[in-house]
């Protein structure tokens, strides 16, 4: 395994009981749980990516990342009652956790309530250059990218969707953690770097500076999405055109 062999311990996220039929890729795997396991005793960080993966609200939530939410704009008995079934299901395979990824990035302040009412502690989710401690005492580590690229200062998490990669993903996937290996930290080290840093007005600024660098990259890449879906087009056979994108998480 690649991340085995270079020695490092990613955050994996779980739906407990995923219900979007566009992540159910393969019949279930009656050894999922097993290998949940196996994970976590290794010392990867495993994460609780909502509850069902199905989105039920048009909210943003915080972040204003997508506008679907499985969480934001539920009032908060029917967000703690999906809250407290993930968790409950995660402990019933033996696989506690204290990290929130939320699906789509969409979550309110309600939401943030309830995690620290359950016991969650870390966040891994938001713009910033550096990890810090709302207040509400849970820690948020940054997400941010979505390949690795080479970043002067700060810190970094790169979100991966695996279920659609191609041999050569995973050829470059493995050349990259091989390069950047030396600035790759584990969750729990970041954590306890960072997790009395409270958050400032220096977070503020970077935060609305990033989302406006990527709401400006946005028509940018749009366009380039749009000029490469019509060159793939032109070159592929027909039943392939039809078919649909794979999501993944």
């Amino acid at each position: 395994m690649i991340l085995s062999r270079a020695g490092v311990s990613p955050v994996l996220a779980v739906v407990p009981d995923n219900q979007d039929p566009q992540l159910k890729v393969s019949d279930p795997d009656p050894l999922f749980w097993d290998r949940v396991r196996r994970w976590q005793g290794r010392g990867w960080t495993i994460g609780m990516h909502g509850y069902q993966h199905r989105f039920l609200t048009s909210c943003s939530g915080i972040l204003r990342v997508n506008d679907y939410s499985e969480f934001a704009g539920l009032p908060e008995p029917d967000q703690e009652h999906r809250l407290r079934s993930g968790l409950a299901l995660l402990e019933r395979q033996s696989v506690p956790s204290t990290v929130w990824i939320a699906p789509a990035h969409s979550f309110d302040e309600t939401t943030l309530k309830v995690l620290k009412r359950l016991g969650f502690r870390y966040i891994s989710d938001g713009y910033s250059s550096l990890p810090y401690s709302d207040n509400l005492g849970l820690t948020w580590v940054p997400q941010q990218l979505w390949s690795f690229r080479r970043r002067p200062f700060g810190v970094w998490t790169i979100c991966f969707h695996t279920n659609s990669w191609s041999e050569p993903d995973l050829v470059a996937f493995e050349e990259n953690v091989n390069r950047y290996r030396s600035s790759i930290s584990s969750f729990d080290e970041v954590c306890s770097l960072y997790s009395a840093r409270r958050y400032s007005v220096v977070d503020t600024a970077w935060a609305g500076g990033y989302r406006l660098a990527i709401e400006a990259s946005g028509p940018i890449r749009n366009a380039r999405s749009i000029v490469r879906s019509t060159l793939l087009r032109k070159r592929l056979p027909a039943r392939r055109e039809a078919a649909p994108p794979t999501a993944a998480v």
